[in-house]
């Protein structure tokens, strides 16, 4: 199952990274072409996001994004499992019951009678 959910990522990663290229090539060219004709080099400030975040995508598609971040999350999970807890514990049938006869208790009449 780990390896269907792997790699159905990795293909809508590939999918996305066609759409955000071509967007990113356009409006790269677009972008590059109104700061030449218009002269204002301001234009160009969104090729610098554009580019990362292309990037971005290329190394989630084609890269080592996902071994990287599956390692990681084997490190987190051997090393810092403490911090993955539920704050209070996990919850017990005790602590359940002890809630849902809270909750009934406080509820007015009309609403206790099923």
């Amino acid at each position: 199952m780990f390896m269907i959910h792997t790699s159905l990522h990795m293909a809508r990663s590939r999918e996305f990274l066609k759409y955000y290229g071509s967007f990113a090539a356009l409006s790269t060219l677009g972008l590059g072409v109104g700061a030449f004709r218009g002269k204002n080099p301001r234009l160009l400030v969104p090729i610098l996001p554009l580019g990362l975040v292309f990037m971005y995508q290329l190394d989630a598609a084609y890269g080592t994004l996902l071994s990287r971040t599956i390692a990681d999350a084997e490190t987190i999970l051997n090393t810092d499992s403490l911090k993955l807890g539920l704050p209070g514990g996990p919850p017990t049938f005790k602590s359940i019951e002890e809630a849902r006869l809270a909750r009934t208790n406080s509820l007015p009449a009309s609403e206790n009678q099923p």
